[in-house]
């Protein structure tokens, strides 16, 4: 079964989307993860959404912002593919989508995301370098990649 990505500002995401995003990214980055952290962090508002919806549920997820908002560069953050879900190949659905969403929205193909360190091979397959040290960002150990 086919992912089908849209992307869509915060204005236009219905209120049964944001809910389940907001779900997805919970099921994973707080329970599944085992983090307490605040995913809900006043930025949806300013990203771009793109959304990899399966048999109408939201199943990937990525939230992208313009240069100079997060990084200087344009952003990836909250990558998510729900658990049951990853088997086919939605997170590099989603990645591609997202490389194509900034480039049509912002015009750039240079992207910085902070990545937690067991996803790096994961990144690196879609044209990302490491750049500087790992750090320790909600307990979890993280590095900062970039896509020029």
């Amino acid at each position: 079964m086919d992912l089908n990505i849209e992307v869509k500002k915060f204005s236009e995401l219905t209120l049964t989307e944001l809910y389940d995003i907001l779900q997805l990214r919970s099921e994973v980055f707080v329970v599944e993860q085992d983090c307490v952290y605040q995913d809900i962090d006043g930025k949806d508002a300013e990203a771009l959404h793109i959304i990899g919806f399966k048999n109408d549920k939201v199943v990937a997820y990525t939230r992208c912002f313009k240069p100079g908002y997060y990084f200087e560069e344009a952003a990836i953050g909250r990558v998510v593919v729900k658990e049951s879900e990853r088997k086919y190949g939605y997170g590099h659905e989603i990645m591609n989508a997202s490389d194509k969403a900034i480039k049509d929205h912002f015009n750039t193909s240079n992207i910085k995301l902070s990545a937690q360190q067991y996803l790096i091979k994961f990144y690196e397959s879609h044209g990302y370098s490491t750049t500087g040290e790992g750090y320790l960002e909600d307990g979890i150990p993280h590095i900062a990649m970039i896509k020029a």
